[in-house]
């Protein structure tokens, strides 16, 4: 008996959102905004974290005696730029959520007109098969005759 593995998320067959597609289609066209997503992901790493207290540590023992006026100045526009990344971050996402909404909301108003065609067409149908198998009374004298609504009196 062999084990098989689970499919990678990579590889899953899921299909993604057609906005998710449009978005990384868009971002992956242009340059600046490649190079935006890659310091994003760079600066939201652990990898960032460790870098910058190497960087820190060495600078501090061995660049200068006194670093911290000059450190404080590398930390202060470090945190501006990263902020601006931030933000851009930010842009992007509420940018994607608003297409995906939008498409969302288009889908489902489909859907709906759909689902409001096939409910009048069963409604359409039910009352066909109702006039069929359970005419009304005057329809067919014979069975208007013998309907329990005319019915002799005794």
């Amino acid at each position: 008996m062999t084990a098989t593995a689970a499919p990678s998320p990579s590889t899953s067959t899921n299909p993604s959102h057609p906005s998710v597609i449009a978005v990384a289609e868009q971002r992956s066209a242009d340059v600046q905004l490649k190079v935006a997503d890659a310091i994003t992901k760079f600066a939201g790493s652990m990898a960032f974290v460790y870098a910058h207290i190497l960087v820190f540590v060495a600078w501090m023992l061995l660049v200068e005696k006194s670093p911290w006026p000059t450190l404080t100045l590398v930390v202060s526009l470090e945190a501006i730029f990263l902020s601006t990344f931030v933000m851009i971050g930010q842009n992007r996402q509420a940018d994607f959520q608003q297409k995906k909404a939008d498409h969302d909301f288009v889908a489902n108003e489909l859907e709906l007109k759909s689902n409001t065609e096939l409910t009048k067409m069963i409604a359409d149908l039910t009352r066909e098969i109702h006039q069929n198998v359970c005419p009304q009374p005057n329809a067919h004298p014979s069975v208007a005759a013998t309907s329990p609504g005319n019915a002799p009196a005794t």
